[in-house]
């Protein structure tokens, strides 16, 4: 090794070869970066955990991320020849690395190198330059070699001899021969195709077989490494007589290029010597020469009298793409001299690999959210022909929401390039297609197969938007009443879902005071037993909520309607007297013809429906002949005259049922006295004790008018209503005819029912319960063909406010007499709907 320094020039020799792997390993470990990608330069041989090189820094990470982002080297040479130190972040060598193993002889070795890095998918391609050094000699493949020589050979002739074979490159491969000191011969060295040398023995001086029959000579191959390595053998000549003309070849190289997939048996090359002897002496002999390596002899055969030689065996261009046959042609003289000429053949590269598909980081999982250009994988292609036939495109189904974006060489990542939905397609099996440039193209496909991972982008969702439950008064506390459901399209945590109630109030009270909810099957229950009579109907809302980060929800409204049960006996409202327990006393006339009215019996029931339809019956009297209670109305009248011989005292019971299932009754008791000389009439329910409504006549002349004026408005209308349920409901004693869809307890309406008398004022007033949510009014008219009287009922919401905006309608529209003292209480508020 020449350098300068301090201008003067001095020659160091480095003969130690301790001292030579020393400075390999401090002044080799080199790096550079090419177009990206990060090279390290190093001798073979080295001890295993070496350091190539600080990759961590080199590639710009800190030693945390090594760890963390699972940093890893992936060889493409098949073998782990290094690896991460993980603590340090070097690159260490994994296991002893023999260049000539690796790269015969090439002049480069590269050994590439892929660093994966995880989260996120990055990766780097890293090549370390194996540099060659001094570890192999020359070497003959045998130690001695027996040559047989005329004596009448010219001076000059060449006779080729084996050549050395050293696996170093460079410098460190055979350069040279020497040969031990002989008068007669010489070495010349003859530099071939391929960079072999090929020693060759000239003759430079007459031989004397007499003088000297046998030579021995030794021929050294050296190398030029540090220090320098050699090989030997030794070559024994024979001076032969008589024969003296060797076989001449008309070429001394023979070029010859064929396919790799030429068949066994063609013809490869036809070689040809000549011999100007005579007889034996001139007819020739073609062989492979002695040293002819067993590669050769495997695929190659010669034919020994023409000299053609043959294929024998299959080639393989991505084994070994060049052939060199040395040809020996022998004479028959005696002693047999023999030619030599070299046949190189070249093979031509056909498509016959498909190409290869390998997977550098095999396919993470995508979240249905990732962004279009999301890695999802990394992946490359080989083919082991060479040219166009190795060149290697990958490709993807068009219909595929993901793409392959290349890298360098033949690296690809595969991303995303469109929004995936796990709710429409959870899991993608892609065919990926590598196709060759060759001629034709020959193709290989593989599947790879992607998740999608959820995410909660997807709400719960309610079998219904509303809900309507139908459940009876005095249930079972804790009794079911309906279960809500839900589902969701996400999966897993994001598809649970929970249940709850929202805070509302029903009559100022929270709803929770009324219902909870099951949270894992949506099961709704009674927090007590319910009153159709306090609370007729209400709504909640129910919230399912995934258990997704973040959460999702979606409500649903529950409509529950109470459903009315027969649980309120009749209550008396008239007379006041019996209202408050005791005994009512009436009086008439005893001068009071048939029909006369004595006093009427007003009754009203908290429950609704068919459970709220009162009638009356006498059950016990004095004198059962005298008088008779209207089954509908409660007017309790005389069946006859009354007569001198009737006791003055008359005592009733009137039994008061309503219409419900078991049937609930109340009773109240009448007298009433017969007097002489009475000629006004009882006090009617009609009369009210303001002064202002005494008089009969007065209050009859306004119910009179407020009659005429409806009756002018809806006779025709209710005639032949009243006709039509006449003819149709004969034996059910009524008839009602209704605008509604359905029957009163499965679809209940806001119903206020008004009963006017003919004759009298305003019955009474029922409130029906039903939906609050409905917006359509319903009508019900309802005539009693076993009553002396029409009756007619008006039908509205049952809300106090709607109850409150009826009376108001009719305080406007009808004078004061018309109202009796009862709902009079109701129009100014002393008395509820439930109590008239």
């Amino acid at each position: 090794m020449w350098y300068n320094r301090a201008g003067m020039t001095k020659r160091t020799r480095y003969r130690d070869w301790r001292w030579q792997a020393l400075w390999w390993h401090h002044f080799f470990l080199l790096w550079n970066t090419i177009d990206g990608q990060t090279r390290y330069t190093i001798p073979e041989e080295l001890k295993q955990g070496s350091v190539v090189g600080h990759l961590a820094k080199d590639l710009g990470l800190g030693l945390s991320e090594i760890f963390d982002r699972k940093l890893r080297v992936a060889s493409e040479a098949g073998e782990q020849y290094f690896s991460v130190d993980t603590g340090k972040g070097e690159l260490v060598v994994n296991e002893r690395i023999d260049r000539e193993a690796l790269c015969g002889q090439s002049a480069s070795c590269i050994l590439p190198l892929q660093v994966v890095i995880e989260d996120p998918l990055q990766l780097h391609r890293v090549e370390v330059e194996i540099q060659d050094i001094n570890d192999n000699s020359p070497r003959f493949s045998s130690n001695e070699v027996t040559l047989d020589i005329a004596e009448s050979t010219a001076i000059g002739i060449r006779f080729p001899l084996e050549s050395a074979l050293d696996p170093d490159v460079g410098i460190n491969s055979l350069k040279s021969y020497t040969l031990s000191k002989d008068d007669c011969f010489s070495i010349k060295v003859n530099d071939v195709a391929g960079g072999r040398k090929v020693p060759e023995l000239v003759l430079a001086k007459q031989l004397d077989r007499e003088r000297k029959p046998l030579h021995r000579l030794i021929l050294t191959g050296l190398d030029e490494g540090n220090p320098v390595r050699s090989g030997s053998t030794q070559i024994t000549i024979k001076v032969l007589d008589i024969n003296d003309n060797v076989p001449v070849f008309e070429k001394t190289i023979y070029k010859v290029s064929i396919s790799e997939d030429t068949v066994e048996g063609a013809m490869i090359a036809q070689t040809k010597a000549t011999d100007i002897d005579d007889g034996q002496n001139g007819e020739i002999e073609y062989s492979f020469g002695s040293h002819t390596q067993e590669n050769v002899l495997s695929v190659f055969n010669i034919d020994a009298i023409s000299g053609q030689i043959s294929l024998k065996g299959k080639l393989d261009y991505e084994t070994k793409s060049n052939y060199e046959i040395d040809v020996t042609a022998k004479d028959k003289g005696n002693p047999r001299m023999d030619g030599h000429c070299s046949v190189h053949v070249d093979l031509l590269d056909v498509n016959d690999n498909a190409p290869e598909i390998i997977f550098t980081s095999q396919p993470k999982p995508v979240r249905e959210d990732a962004a279009a250009g999301t890695v999802v994988a990394l992946l490359s292609a080989r083919d082991l022909d060479s040219g166009n036939n190795g060149k290697v495109v990958l490709n993807l189904p068009k219909s595929s929401p993901f793409s392959l974006k290349p890298s360098f060489l033949n690296s690809y990542a595969l991303v995303t390039s469109n929004v995936v939905d796990r709710e429409s397609v959870s899991l993608y099996n892609l065919e990926i297609t590598a196709t060759d440039s060759g001629s034709p193209p020959l193709t290989n496909k593989t599947i790879i197969t992607v998740s999608i991972t959820d995410i909660n982008d997807n709400p719960p969702i309610f079998s219904q938007q509303s809900y309507n439950i139908y459940t009876k008064e005095n249930g079972k506390p804790g009794s079911i009443l309906f279960s809500v459901t839900a589902t969701d399209l996400d999966y897993g945590e994001n598809a649970k879902l929970s249940y709850s109630i929202l805070d509302s109030k029903v009559q100022d009270v929270s709803v929770s005071s009324y219902v909870y909810i099951n949270s894992e099957n949506g099961s709704i229950y009674s927090m007590h037993s319910f009153d159709y009579e306090k609370l007729k109907v209400f709504q909640i809302q129910v919230q399912a909520k995934d258990h997704g980060s973040p959460s999702l929800s979606s409500n649903a409204t529950v409509h529950v309607f109470i459903l009315d049960q027969n649980d309120n006996a009749p209550s008396v409202i008239y007379p006041s007297s019996a209202v408050h327990g005791s005994l009512s006393q009436q009086r008439t006339s005893r001068s009071s013809k048939a029909g006369h009215l004595v006093t009427k019996v007003t009754a009203v029931d908290a429950d609704s429906g068919h459970n709220a339809w009162i009638s009356y019956r006498l059950a016990e009297a004095t004198d059962a002949s005298l008088f008779a209670v209207n089954l509908y109305t409660g007017e309790v009248r005389t069946k006859r005259a009354v007569s001198e011989q009737d006791d003055s005292s008359q005592r009733l019971l009137i039994e008061i049922k309503d219409d419900g299932d078991p049937v609930r009754s109340t009773t109240v008791t009448v007298s009433v006295l017969l007097e002489d000389g009475l000629h006004e009439p009882i006090l009617d329910l009609r009369h009210k004790t303001d002064d202002s409504h005494k008089k009969t006549g007065r209050m009859a002349l306004y119910l009179i008018l407020s009659l005429a004026s409806v009756s002018v408005l809806s006779l025709v209308t209710f005639l032949i209503l009243a006709v039509k349920c006449l003819k149709s409901s004969r034996s059910s004693g009524s008839c009602c005819m209704r605008r509604s869809d359905s029957e009163d307890y499965k679809n209940p309406n806001r119903n206020l029912q008004l009963q006017l008398n003919t004759d009298g004022p305003i019955k009474y007033v029922e409130v029906l319960g039903g939906d609050m949510m409905s917006q359509s009014q319903s009508f019900r008219s309802c005539l009693s063909p076993t009553s002396e009287y029409s009756d007619f009922t008006f039908v509205k919401p049952s809300s106090t406010t709607d109850f409150k905006d009826m009376i108001n309608v009719l305080d406007a529209s009808l004078p004061d007499s018309t109202w009796t003292f009862e709902s009079q209480q109701v129009r100014r508020g002393y008395l509820s709907p439930y109590e008239t």
